[in-house]
Formats: structure tokens, sequence, C-alpha cells
């Protein structure tokens, strides 16, 4: 089936994009791996500029 679908996206793109296609598909996948091993960066509230208020009050 593998084979198939390569046959297929050479036929429709060509031999000269294929290479230029596999690199941005390389490139892709390795951002996406790097992502998944990466923490999420979770962003923090701001805080109250107002010292009036003390923290139970906000």
């Amino acid at each position: 089936e593998l084979l198939v679908v390569l046959v297929i996206v050479l036929l429709v793109f060509g031999p000269g994009r294929l290479p230029e296609m596999m690199g941005n598909l390389g490139k892709a996948m390795r951002e996406f791996q790097k992502g998944l091993r990466e923490p999420p960066e979770i962003e923090k509230p701001p805080e109250s500029d107002d010292p009036s208020k003390t923290s139970r009050e906000t």
C-alpha cells in the first residue's frame, strides 16, 4: 500500500519537487517530536500593580 501511495505522489508532484517535499516533511516531523519532548510553557496571570489590595482581595 505504501508503494502505491509513493507512486501516486511521484506522479502528482514529479521527481523535481519530491526531494524538496521530503525535506520539508522531515523538518516538520523533527519540530513535532521536539514539541512533544519539551514541557509546555505555562503563562502566568499578570500580577496586580495596586499595592493597596492584599492577596485575599484579588
